[in-house]
Formats: structure tokens, C-alpha cells, sequence
């Protein structure tokens, strides 16, 4: 009897799992079916169409400048999360190994920053970037993803330094070698895990950014994936086919960014519970 109940509850779970997994996978596989029909195409969304209709992706891409969109969020994507990893480990370093009263309060404080809607200061923001001429400029979105995903940087990084032992850092001393040599031949390449983990989670952020970015970068040339897709949406409302294949391209680097740094992602997330 314990043991049917056992199956019982082993099949339960199981099918549970199994409906979450396709609730999250409808939305794309929808996406999918719905960029691959033409608009003269009324069959359910849910099923492939007989023949396969590439056109809404050239629509996407001519109309819509969906890959300079794509382009423009590569290098924004890319700048600020090299930008984002390697100050977020600069400074959670001596946060990290140096506890001292001042550093405790000023990991309060970075630590506070995460509870700010970034909308609440979007008005001061933007007036700032007019004075400064920074809008619809790539180095002002850049420093604007920037200044937002550096507080959970630091406190990632700054969480994973205190789980690494101060003695790999001694013997170092011993041997001779210097801060820098210490920090790039000891510290930087164990912290790979939780530097995916960050990439991914800013990276990701920050390609997907609307709320900021539709404001900053008005001008087609300079305007990333997120707000260039909402745009093309409103465009082609009435070409549903359009608009999902526009979806599927902004959807695609990240994808593929994720398939690859997952393994890395999962030991950062973890690192510091297997501590």
C-alpha cells in the first residue's frame, strides 16, 4: 500500500513537471507555427502548416531592420556585460577580503540599490542624458545597463569570493607574486562560474531591456532588438506572421548564448550552497 501511494505520487509529480514544461513551451511553439504561415493561412495556430512560409521572415528583416536591430543589441549586449563582469569583480574583491566597517556598509548600500524600480528614475535619468547628449547614443544606453546591473554583480561576485579560501592567496604571497599576479593567475579564473552566471543574467537583462531603452534610443539606426520588435509590432499589428518571426530572430542569439554557458550558469548558482 506505501508503495502504490509512493508511485502514485512519483507519477503525480512527474505529470505535473510535464505540464509545466509544456505551458512555458507553448508561447514559442505558437511563435513558430504562427511565423511559418502566410496571412491567407486561418488553420489553428497550434498546427504546422502544410507548406512552410519563410516570407514573414523577409518581411521582418527588410520592414522591421530587425538585423541592425540585432547588430546594435550585440554590441550593447556585449560592451556592458564585459563592462558589468569585470567592475563587478574589481570591486567585490576588496569588499570581499577586506571586512572592515566601511566596507560593510558600502555592501549595504550597493546591496540596496537592487530594490529601485528602474523606472522610478527615469526622469532624472533621461534629462541627464540630454545634457550630456547621450541620447540615442550607444555609449549612453551602455552606461545606463552598466550602472543598473552592477549592484547585482558585485553582490554575486562578492558572495562567491568569501566561499574561496584566503590560503590559496597566502601561498601565493609566499611564492612572490604581486596583487595583480594574485588576482589574474589565482582569483579571476576560479570565479568562471559565478562570471557566467552574471554574464548570463545581465546579459540576458540587457538584451531583452524595453523599459529603459525606448526612451534612451528613439532613432531607428541606434534602437536594439526589444524596443525595434515593439515598434515593427505595432507596425504590422494586423500580420501576426511578421511580427512572430521578428519574436524569433530577437529570441534566437540569447538562446543559443544560454545553450552554451548553461553548464556554467548552474555552478554559479549553486557555488555557494555547495560550500
Amino acid at each position: 500500500m506505501q508503495f502504490t501511494a509512493k508511485r502514485i505520487g512519483m507519477v503525480a509529480a512527474a505529470a505535473g513537471l510535464l505540464l509545466m514544461i509544456v505551458l512555458q513551451l507553448l508561447p514559442f511553439w505558437v511563435a513558430i507555427t504562427t511565423a511559418l504561415k502566410p496571412m491567407t493561412d486561418l488553420s489553428p495556430q497550434l498546427f504546422l502548416p502544410a507548406e512552410m512560409y519563410l516570407g514573414n521572415f523577409a518581411t521582418a528583416i527588410t520592414d522591421g531592420n530587425i538585423l541592425q536591430s540585432v547588430l546594435n543589441s550585440v554590441l550593447v549586449t556585449g560592451v556592458s556585460t564585459g563592462m558589468v563582469c569585470i567592475l563587478g569583480a574589481v570591486t567585490a574583491y576588496p569588499l570581499a577580503r577586506r571586512l572592515s566597517r566601511l566596507n560593510k556598509a558600502v555592501s549595504l548600500f550597493i546591496l540596496s540599490l537592487l530594490m529601485i524600480p528602474p523606472l522610478s528614475i527615469m526622469v532624472p535619468l533621461y534629462s541627464m542624458l540630454v545634457q550630456l547628449h547621450g541620447v540615442n547614443t550607444y555609449w549612453g544606453i551602455i552606461l545606463v545597463m552598466v550602472t543598473g546591473h552592477l549592484p547585482l554583480s558585485v553582490f554575486l561576485y562578492s558572495s562567491f569570493l568569501r566561499n574561496i579560501p584566503l590560503s590559496l592567496e597566502e601561498a601565493a604571497t609566499i611564492d612572490g607574486a604581486n596583487l595583480m599576479q594574485i588576482l589574474t593567475r589565482i582569483v579571476f579564473p576560479l570565479l568562471k562560474p559565478v562570471t557566467a552566471t552574471v554574464a548570463i543574467l545581465a546579459g540576458v537583462s540587457i538584451w531583452n531591456d524595453y523599459s529603459l531603452s525606448v526612451f534612451i534610443l528613439t532613432d531607428p539606426a541606434v534602437r536594439t532588438i526589444a524596443p525595434a520588435v515593439g515598434a515593427f509590432f505595432s507596425q504590422e499589428s494586423s500580420n501576426l506572421g511578421a511580427a512572430a518571426a521578428a519574436s524569433l530572430i530577437a529570441l534566437t542569439p540569447v538562446l543559443v548564448a544560454y545553450l552554451f554557458l548553461q553548464k556554467f550558469f548552474m555552478k554559479g548558482m549553486v557555488a555557494g550552497a555547495e560550500k
